[in-house]
C-alpha cells in the first residue's frame, strides 16, 4: 500500500508501486481534472501540487511520492476563488481547456513562491504545451493573479460550479440566446 495526503484526505493506494502518479489520481481517486496527455513528463497537462512544488505526475510514481502531500485542481479551491482561477476566468485563457487545470496548478505553485513574477518567470513556470495559442492571456492571467494574491487586485466573482444549467444564461451573458431581429 502506498499512502499519500491528497486534497488533505489521506490516501492508501492498492497500486503496483511504479504506477504513475496521474493514473493513480484519474483511476483510482477519479480526479479527472488531472489530464493525460504525453505520458512522459513532457506537456504539463498532469501538472500537480506536490509538497509546494509543481511536479508532472505522468513522470513520477506513487512509490517515489509516498508520504506526500499532493494537491489537485479539484483541491486547490472548490468555488473557483483561488487567484490564478479567478484571473483566469477573467481573462477568459481557456480555449480547449485541456492544459488548463496543470497550468493553473502551475501559476498556483508560482505566486506563491515568486510575489510579482516577470514574464520570464512566468514562461519558465509555464513551460506547458497548448496549441491553442493562449500564451498572451496566459502571462497576463498569471500577472493578474499575483496582483489579487498580493491584495491589489480584486476581480468580479464567477458563476460557482453549483450553478443549476437553467440558470447558467442569466450568469453567463455568452450563454444567453441571441435575439431575433424583426423580418422585414
Amino acid at each position: 500500500m502506498t499512502r499519500l495526503t491528497v486534497n488533505n484526505a489521506p490516501i492508501q493506494y492498492a497500486l503496483s508501486p511504479d504506477t504513475p502518479l496521474a493514473v493513480a489520481l484519474r483511476d483510482a481517486s477519479n480526479l479527472t481534472g488531472t489530464k493525460i496527455a504525453c505520458s512522459n513528463g513532457e506537456c504539463g497537462a498532469c501538472t500537480v501540487d506536490i509538497d509546494g512544488r509543481a511536479v508532472r505526475s505522468c513522470a513520477v510514481t506513487i512509490a517515489s511520492v509516498e508520504g506526500s502531500f499532493v494537491t489537485t485542481i479539484e483541491g486547490l479551491a472548490r468555488d473557483r476563488d483561488h487567484p490564478v482561477q479567478q484571473a483566469f476566468l477573467a481573462a477568459n485563457v481557456s480555449q480547449c481547456g485541456y492544459c488548463i487545470p496543470g497550468l493553473v496548478m502551475a501559476a498556483a505553485v508560482l505566486i506563491r513562491e515568486v510575489r510579482d513574477p516577470d514574464e520570464a518567470a512566468i514562461r519558465r513556470a509555464m513551460s506547458h504545451h497548448c496549441r491553442c495559442g493562449i500564451q498572451p492571456r496566459l502571462v497576463e492571467a498569471v500577472r493578474r493573479a499575483a496582483a489579487i494574491e498580493r491584495g491589489d487586485e480584486t476581480v468580479s466573482p464567477v458563476a460557482s460550479p453549483d450553478i443549476d444549467a437553467r440558470d447558467a444564461a442569466k450568469a453567463v451573458p455568452a450563454l444567453t440566446a441571441p435575439k431575433r431581429r424583426p423580418q422585414s
